[in-house]
């Protein structure tokens, strides 16, 4: 199956589950990658026969920003049921991490996969 991805989208929200995590906005990466079939797009170069990369990345930084979650699987959950409602997408892979998070690791996080079956 083809894929569209978006690598490291960074955002700025809330998320965790200490107080201090609940105060300001941190930093949030996410990376999607939208299975789809791109042979049409590909044959005739029309964008609406595909996943526009563009819709995607806006609806998830903007759920991303305002959700206020408390743990980046249900982020996670959320931006793929986002992803699924997009016609052309069939099935989408998520990745939500926060940098900084936990000493000594560039970040955590968690990576899901769901299809319009899930």
């Amino acid at each position: 199956m083809d894929q569209i991805i978006i690598k490291n989208l960074r955002a700025r929200g809330i998320i965790g589950m200490n107080d201090w995590e609940r105060e300001k906005a941190q930093e949030i990466v996410i990376s999607i990658t939208a299975f789809t079939d791109t042979r049409q797009a590909g044959e005739n170069d029309d964008i609406q026969t595909s996943v526009n990369y563009r819709t995607l990345a806006k609806k998830t930084l903007r759920h991303a920003e305002t959700a206020n979650r408390f743990t980046v699987e249900a982020l996670a959950e959320d931006i793929a049921r986002l992803c699924l409602e997009e016609p052309n997408v069939l099935a989408v892979r998520v990745r939500v991490e926060k940098p900084g998070a936990a000493r000594f690791a560039d970040s955590v996080g968690v990576e899901i996969e769901r299809g319009r079956q899930d």
